[in-house]
C-alpha cells in the first residue's frame, strides 16, 4: 500500500521527529513552529496517517526558494518516494514560479536532484552559516 500525498505542512512535532529519524540535524519546535507557516510548498506522505515523508520549498516565492526537508523515514526508503515528492515540488516549480526565479538545494546525494534537472553551478559557490 502506498503512502497518501498531501499538500500540506507537516505539524511541528511530527516535522521535528522525521527529521530526527531520518538523520538529519535537529530542529528545536520553537524554531519549527515559527518556520514551518511560512513554507512557499508543501508535500507529505502519510500511511495510517503517520508522517512517513515531507518535502517543502522556502523562499519568497518569485526570486528566491530553496528545497528544503526532503525526508522519506527509513523503513519506507529505496521504493521512490522521494521521486514522487520532488515531482510535486518539480511541477509546482515550473507552473507557479516565474522563470527567473533561483532555485536551490543543498543534499547529501545528488542523484535523485539531477533526475530533475538541478546541477551544480557554473559561477555561484554554495555557502552557509550556522550559529553555534
Amino acid at each position: 500500500m502506498n503512502p497518501t500525498k498531501q499538500h500540506e505542512i507537516p505539524k511541528v512535532s511530527e516535522y521535528c521527529k522525521l527529521r530526527e529519524v531520518c538523520g538529519l540535524s535537529v530542529i528545536s519546535e520553537e524554531a519549527a513552529e515559527k518556520g514551518l507557516p511560512q513554507s512557499v510548498f508543501s508535500v507529505t506522505l502519510r500511511q495510517n496517517n503517520e508522517l512517513v515523508g515531507m518535502g517543502r520549498i522556502v523562499g519568497d516565492g518569485a526570486c528566491h526558494l530553496q528545497i528544503v526537508d526532503i525526508a522519506i523515514r527509513p523503513d519506507f526508503q529505496k521504493r521512490g518516494l522521494s521521486t514522487i515528492i520532488l515531482s510535486d515540488i518539480k511541477e509546482f516549480i515550473d507552473k507557479k514560479v516565474p522563470p527567473s526565479a533561483i532555485v536551490s538545494l543543498f543534499a547529501d546525494v545528488d542523484y535523485l536532484y539531477q533526475k530533475f534537472g538541478f546541477d551544480y553551478p557554473i559561477r555561484s559557490k554554495g555557502m552557509f552559516y550556522k550559529r553555534s
